[in-house]
């Protein structure tokens, strides 16, 4: 493992279980509100899957199993790659008590067992704000394609780009020049919802913010056929892009 995995490993088990626990609930909890309306749980992401039942799912950097847990429930086969014990921790949890069957492997996204799993899903799926954890798109990318049987799906749903420049979703992080390649280092996303005494001593993560030309450029360049490329309003501001989605096929 390089040793920028090395410290997000180390940023995202510091903590993370509890947060979870605080901010959306004992699993118990959550649990009851996915399965009240799974769909809803997976948010606009529901409409960019053509069937759930029987297809195989994996869940890149899927975090506690938010959207893991309700794609089960909807019949999907699902499997979770992501770098946190501590994620994978309340995310079995949250399985167990929706009564979802997922699994959950616990290693480096770019160091996925592809004796295991090369060619193996329908669809490889990531929300929520993960490109940013890697320094190299293109071998991201590269992975994905690997992960997919021949005419599967990505479906790649991320922090718009301008974020770069603007603090539109309200992170607090600190912006940089739109075509920026700099790696740094950049606060968890969750430190900002503790007190400023507890916000110093989280680890850093260390970050690589991408453009939008660098992100499709990395999909064709894969070999991946672009499907669609959609911008979504931010939460903070409807009248600015906050997310986008990328699809595409092998």
């Amino acid at each position: 493992m390089i040793e920028s995995s090395k410290q997000n490993k180390k940023a995202w088990e510091f903590n993370a279980y509890d947060f979870w626990m605080k901010e959306i609930g004992l699993p118990g909890e959550t649990a009851r509100r996915i399965l009240a309306d799974p769909v809803r749980s997976l948010r606009f992401h529901a409409s960019y899957f053509d069937s759930f039942q029987g297809v195989k799912v994996a869940n890149i950097c899927g975090s506690c199993g938010k959207k893991a847990v309700p794609l089960a429930l909807l019949g999907a086969e699902v499997t979770v790659f992501d770098i946190s014990k501590a994620n994978r921790k309340y995310a079995m949890e949250l399985a167990d008590a929706a009564q979802a069957s997922i699994h959950y492997e616990v290693c480096d996204v770019l160091e996925i067992d592809l004796c295991q799993y090369a060619g193996s899903f329908d669809v490889v799926f990531m929300e929520g704000g993960i490109l940013h954890y890697f320094h190299n798109i293109n071998d991201f990318m590269r992975m994905m394609y690997t992960l997919l049987k021949p005419g599967g799906t990505m479906i790649c749903s991320d922090f718009h780009p301008l974020t770069k420049i603007y603090d539109v979703l309200d992170f607090q992080q600190p912006t940089r020049g739109y075509f920026s390649t700099e790696v740094f280092e950049g606060e968890m996303p969750h430190a900002r919802f503790y007190d400023e005494e507890t916000r110093k001593t989280f680890p850093k993560c260390s970050l690589r913010k991408y453009t939008i030309s660098e992100i499709i450029n990395a999909v064709i360049a894969t070999g991946f056929v672009l499907q669609r490329f959609d911008e979504h309003p931010a939460w903070t501001d409807p009248d600015l892009p906050g997310e986008f989605t990328v699809v595409a096929k092998k």
